[in-house]
């Protein structure tokens, strides 16, 4: 039942990533839904991962510095995508709200550039790569 669960999350991270990537061609960007989703992106691998390896409910959180540190517990390899958590987490709440954040375009840039660091990094990837072909439906 794990592994369903798990690539779900994995299912929903791409998803998102993918979204965010999609918004990329429209004019003008919404360069906060996009940073949205990179941070949901990366939310969503970290919840699969801890999934994956016990944590049957990662916490109900957006905090993506919380649930990197849990990784990390696990792994110290996750050390790799510190800087990457730690920018996004920032897009996790405030961008959906008017006024609340400014984000520029280097901005945006950046957060799908850390997003994709989070894909690929190496626990992360892997356990996509052997996850999602199964049948989550």
């Amino acid at each position: 039942m794990e592994l369903k669960y798990a690539a779900e999350w994995f299912d929903f991270a791409n998803t998102d990533l993918s979204t965010a990537e999609f918004l990329l061609a429209m004019h003008p960007q919404p360069l906060e839904i996009i940073c949205y989703h990179c941070q949901q992106s990366a939310e969503k691998y970290l919840k699969g991962y801890l999934i994956y390896t016990g944590v049957i409910e990662p916490p109900k959180t957006h905090n993506l510095i919380l649930l990197h540190s849990m990784c990390l517990d696990t792994d110290s390899c996750f050390g790799e995508i510190s800087h990457a958590c730690e920018a996004l987490n920032r897009y996790g709440v405030q961008p959906r709200y008017p006024h609340e954040l400014e984000i520029l375009e280097q901005d945006m840039i950046k957060a799908i550039e850390y997003a994709r660091h989070i894909r690929s990094f190496g626990h992360i990837a892997e356990l996509a790569a052997k996850l999602i072909p199964l049948d989550i439906e």
